[in-house]
């Protein structure tokens, strides 16, 4: 084998689809023999992490540098599942979630398929073969694959409860889950054995959440008896918009506490950091807002971010209710200091 040897073009549509990845049957169709794909192996051009799978990129998973990391591991995963099992298998729970571009779930969720023709197979390398009862299915791409919200009925049981609230939020905020559709899919939900722990999370459902990391705060908050008084609010000064902030409380006295959660979406970059600090300055130059930011990691801890909070807002005399949500900005008591909000 020629060591110019290069993938063919009519493979890159496929290998973009599946994060790199090819089943045997594929490199056949696409001209990549047996002897091709062993010396590409022996090489460590390529590697192949289950018999009859391929990935195409040297790099392990785990090591592998690219900004959506996360959004491609939860590919290559799923890919992985359904190549295993060849081509008649059905994409459910998570897997059929991450085709569906749904967001929330975490790093490492539970891999299942099931077969077209419900046959058993054994499980292989943590991917389940699970017999559900039938349900309906969309084609995605080349793939057959439970409908979006049976697949989220399927996955909700098996999610710890942070993951399943942004999984939850994300349908609501980016998928087109009404108030009717979320109330059906909670039916859904119901008919299925260990779903108790999920009804409440139904209630907190806010399409507002922007990532799991605000949903996962939003949870911690709830369960610490301290809910925002509103998310997603804006402040202004002067009639213009300073600030767009994660999560407020409404303090006596006209004050406010704000929390913000660094280091996801807006807040992602070393850029949106320093184009924060003007920001926070408007903020808090009238010293009328208190304002707390938190790493998604601290909700880790015991009692989470919201049993930090929660000592701030009981040294402050919060009340629930004080502030009902009427979708306008918060006008800030001062003249903001010189610079550009965001």
């Amino acid at each position: 084998m020629p060591k110019s040897f290069v993938i063919p073009r009519a493979a890159e549509p496929i290998l973009r689809r599946q994060a790199g990845l090819l089943s045997t049957v594929q490199c056949e169709e696409l001209g990549i023999g047996r002897e091709v794909r062993r010396r590409l192996v022996g090489q460590l051009r390529w590697t192949s992490p289950a018999r009859g799978v391929y990935d195409t990129d040297p790099v392990p998973l785990a090591g592998r540098v690219r900004d959506d990391w996360f959004d491609h591991a939860a590919s290559w995963r799923t890919w992985f599942a359904l190549l295993l099992h060849g081509p008649d298998a059905v994409a459910t729970g998570c897997c059929a979630l991450v085709l569906h571009g749904v967001s929330g779930l975490p790093r490492d969720f539970p891999l299942e398929v099931a077969r077209e023709d419900r046959s058993p197979r054994r499980t292989r390398h943590d991917v389940v073969v699970v017999d559900y009862a039938p349900f309906p299915t969309v084609q995605v791409g080349d793939r057959v694959v439970a409908r979006i919200d049976h697949a989220a009925a399927q996955a909700l049981r098996r999610l710890p409860r942070q993951n399943a609230l942004a999984v939850l939020d994300d349908l609501a905020r980016r998928h087109g889950f009404t108030p009717t559709r979320l109330a059906e899919l909670h039916d859904l939900v119901r008919r299925r054995h260990g779903s108790a722990r999920l009804h409440e999370l139904f209630g907190l459902v806010d399409p507002r959440s922007e990532s799991f990391a605000e949903s996962a705060a939003r949870l911690s908050f709830h369960d610490n008896g301290v809910p925002p008084d509103d998310l997603q609010v804006r402040f202004a000064a002067d009639g213009v918009v300073v600030a767009r902030v994660d999560f407020v409380w409404r303090l006596p006295a006209g004050r406010w506490l704000v929390v913000e959660i660094d280091g996801v979406g807006p807040h992602s970059t070393q850029q949106a950091l320093v184009r924060d600090a003007p920001r926070q300055n408007q903020l808090l130059a009238g010293g009328q807002t208190i304002m707390l930011r938190f790493r998604p990691a601290e909700n880790d801890r015991p009692g989470g971010i919201g049993a930090q909070v929660a000592k701030v807002l009981t040294r402050h005399h919060w009340q629930p209710g004080r502030y009902p949500y009427e979708g306008t900005p918060v006008k800030l008591p001062t003249p903001a200091l010189s610079g550009t909000g965001t």
